[in-house]
């Protein structure tokens, strides 16, 4: 049985940055909302509990039942979870007197905790919360301070109940995967052999069971959780696998060709269909981004389930979910968890009625990227920068037309190619290029143009959730937005989006 760390989620905005950083340890561990906490087995090792937009004082404030938990499991809680546990326990918390939000140093620390082995004096760590735990209860013991905050955490007496007013999941706490370690290896006792290896070979075994010998269908997309999706599960049923890679036009150029090939020297029974005319014929004089997402959509689900139908027997479908995915459909503040499924409903496509199987949906995207890499898939596919299902088609404002997909592939090739070229690509979270819906006035030679202006956007980020646009060098730019006017027929103008999410997106529509 999978040893593992469970996460109680009070609605932080950092809770998923916590069970990252406990599996950056070899640690497996789950999230589950704080009123849906699952019962505890014997593969449980330890519990953790997150912060939350909330302060312990609010009417409403969210209360876990910790029964068969607290003084039987280790447990730490981490700034709502440690206030919690104060609060609850007989302590007191009351607003902070002084700001706590931001940097601040350990001024104390108990060198005989085990939660603070090898923890240095003056350590940085990071405060954020306007809450502070004035009074602990009688069997709580403070284990470290900093100038500011007395109670920075607490050992409970004769327990491994811990808590800790900062957050050692961000980078700005110095020491704070060390304190983790602390935790799940010393105090909890896991044996941090979850890595990838150990997952490929877990997940085939698991995938074999599951479906035995029946067939399977999975719809490609080009991207990273589908293509290691589709490698697992050759790996588990070899060609009882078939996936459906669909050209519906609007990828980058000579992207389907490319890909289809890979998937092909990879071993994966891929069938490839052109519908680039389907697609095209059905946005015709669609401007509305909600309305051409929609429209490709569903000619996809059309596509895909007449070519399911070619496919005898089969009985499952394939689907790349992660775990991001399967969190956000669990609300931390409804009564229950609801994660979607597939249901036999009258006048859903057939493909719909197909049992569901999701090898990805315990795994983040770095995860995912780290087991196509222990199955030896090559970084063209797992290092591939998102890319969004409707393709080129939100990257267009305004209609679609072919002579528009055609100069916003060819100026899309040389952006992409630059930063590949001079070792930029692996340094950004996505890349694209944005034609817009505007003409504006030039010069090339001694003659006037009015031709098409088109944005480059590039930004980083970890998960997408949020990003910041990336600083590429101005004579890089410079050097790409020459190369486009001087081989794009049709643009004359090229622009740099400094945008950052929030307020901004990264897709422009």
């Amino acid at each position: 049985m999978k040893e593992k760390i469970l996460i109680i989620d009070f609605g932080s905005q950092y809770t998923q940055l916590i069970a990252r950083r406990v599996r950056e340890l070899n640690v497996y561990c789950e999230i589950h909302p704080f009123n849906h906490i699952p019962e505890l087995d014997e593969s449980v090792k330890g519990v953790i509990l997150s912060g939350s937009p909330f302060s312990v004082r609010d009417e409403g404030a969210p209360v876990p039942k910790l029964k068969g938990i607290k003084g039987i499991q280790p447990l730490l809680g981490v700034c709502y979870g440690a206030q919690h546990l104060a609060q609850h326990y007989g302590g007191e918390v009351l607003p902070s007197k002084t700001r706590e939000y931001g940097r601040a140093r350990l001024k104390f620390v108990n060198e005989q905790s085990s939660l603070f082995k090898g923890i240095s004096l003056d350590s940085q760590v990071w405060m954020s919360h306007g809450d502070t735990i004035a009074r602990l209860p009688e069997n709580f013991q403070i284990i470290a301070s900093t100038a500011d905050v007395e109670v920075g955490a607490f050992k409970i007496d004769n327990e491994n109940t811990f808590g800790i007013q900062f957050h050692p999941e961000v980078y700005h706490t110095e020491q704070g995967k060390d304190i983790l370690k602390n935790f799940v290896k010393d105090i909890c006792a896991c044996s941090q052999n979850w890595t990838p290896d150990s997952f490929v070979e877990s997940k085939v075994v698991e995938l074999k069971e599951k479906i035995g010998s029946d067939k399977v269908i999975l719809g490609l997309s080009g991207g990273v959780d589908s293509s290691v999706a589709a490698m697992l599960l050759t790996k588990a049923i070899g060609d009882n696998l078939t996936s459906i890679f669909v050209d519906n036009g609007l990828l980058r150029k000579g992207e389907f060709e490319q890909v289809l090939e890979t998937y092909r020297s990879l071993g994966i029974n891929v069938i490839g269909v052109d519908a680039k005319d389907r697609f095209l014929d059905a946005l015709v004089g669609e401007s509305d981004p909600e309305t051409k997402r929609k429209i490709i959509g569903r000619v996809f689900i059309e596509v895909f389930d007449e070519e399911s139908h070619k496919i005898e027997g089969v009985k499952w479908l394939a689907q790349g979910t992660i775990y991001p995915d399967v969190i956000e459909s669990i609300s931390v503040n409804g009564p229950s968890a609801t994660i979607k499924s597939h249901h036999n409903v009258g006048g859903l496509p057939d493909f719909m009625k197909l049992k569901v199987v999701e090898p990805l949906n315990l795994l983040f995207k770095d995860e995912v990227r780290r087991v196509g890499k222990a199955m030896n898939m090559s970084n063209d596919l797992i290092g591939r920068h998102p890319f969004p299902g409707p393709g080129l088609a939100i990257r267009i404002l305004g209609d679609i037309t072919q002579e528009k997909i055609t100069i916003l592939q060819e100026a899309d090739e040389i952006f992409i190619q630059a930063l590949k070229d001079e070792g930029l690509y692996d340094k950004v979270w996505q890349a694209a290029v944005i034609l817009l819906p505007i003409q504006s006035v030039g010069v090339m030679g001694d003659e006037r143009t009015y031709e098409r202006a088109v944005v480059l956007r590039a930004v980083s980020s970890t998960d997408g959730m949020t990003a910041d646009w990336s600083h590429l060098p101005f004579e890089f730019l410079a050097a790409v937005s020459n190369n486009i006017i001087n081989k794009v027929k049709g643009i004359n103008r090229v622009v740099y989006d400094i945008s950052s999410k929030p307020p901004a997106t990264i897709e422009w529509e």
